[in-house]
């Protein structure tokens, strides 16, 4: 029998190799340490990511099989090409993360109770942000947020993290703006992590694990500024 590895927070060991995950729950792969820049950074880098719940431990998880998007493969319904087209909302990036990632926490998945992003998680992400790790894209109409999501980008991989709407369709716009946003930058793909229906729907599928960790480590790094702001605001510029 396999235990559940634990990780001293005072400690910067590495993490198990995630090929030691357990089968029940699928893809757990340790408990314990803590959220600091380091131990994240070095989680993503190696296909790993936190996700526990308010009174749980922190756990850290690599499934197998993988749930990604292909930025290329997403499926745009007519109406959300519509909107798209119709410029529905402004589209903005990096300009407000820290709002961003409360509003994901305040829309709580539609399987679970309550939210997974804890008051310590979310200010972990702010601080990968504020590193140049963890980027938001916003949707806006006037001057209300109404839609948006946030990930961490590492290689050559956008970890979509959560995502929420305040108005139809806006969160599937931004997801459609980052698409050719990460197509035009060279990424290769969107890690979703674990299953969702919603982003089946938009083209997402499973992949096995050792796929993409072959992805994730391979060599080329793409060099992207701390702040996607002003990148994402040309992008903006050409394609409209």
């Amino acid at each position: 029998m396999i235990s559940l590895q634990w990780l001293d927070p005072k400690s910067s060991a590495n993490f198990p190799d995630v090929e030691t995950t357990l089968d029940e729950p699928q893809g757990l792969l340790a408990a314990g340490g803590d959220l600091s820049i380091e131990r994240l950074t070095r989680a993503y880098k190696n296909g790993i990511f936190p996700w526990y719940s308010p009174g749980e431990p922190l756990l850290w998880w690599s499934p197998d099989p993988r749930f990604v998007l292909f930025p290329e493969e997403i499926k745009i319904s007519r109406s959300l090409a519509k909107n798209v087209r119709n410029h529905k909302f402004e589209i903005r990036m990096d300009t407000e993360f820290e709002q961003v990632i409360s509003l994901c926490g305040n829309q709580p998945r539609k399987d679970q109770p309550g939210t997974w992003i804890t008051d310590e998680m979310r200010q972990a992400y702010i601080d990968m942000h504020h590193a140049g790790h963890a980027h938001c894209v916003e949707c806006w109409s006037g001057d209300e947020l109404v839609g948006g999501l946030y990930g961490i980008h590492t290689g050559q991989i956008f970890c979509g993290e959560s995502m929420f709407s305040r108005e139809s369709n806006a969160s599937k716009i931004a997801l459609v703006h980052l698409c050719q946003f990460l197509i035009n930058n060279g990424f290769k793909l969107i890690d979703s992590q674990v299953y969702t229906e919603h982003l089946e729907r938009l083209g997402a599928k499973m992949i096995a694990r050792k796929e993409y960790i072959e992805i994730l480590q391979q060599e080329h790094n793409i060099d992207m500024p701390d702040n996607w702001s002003d990148l994402f605001n040309n992008y903006m510029n050409s394609k409209y």
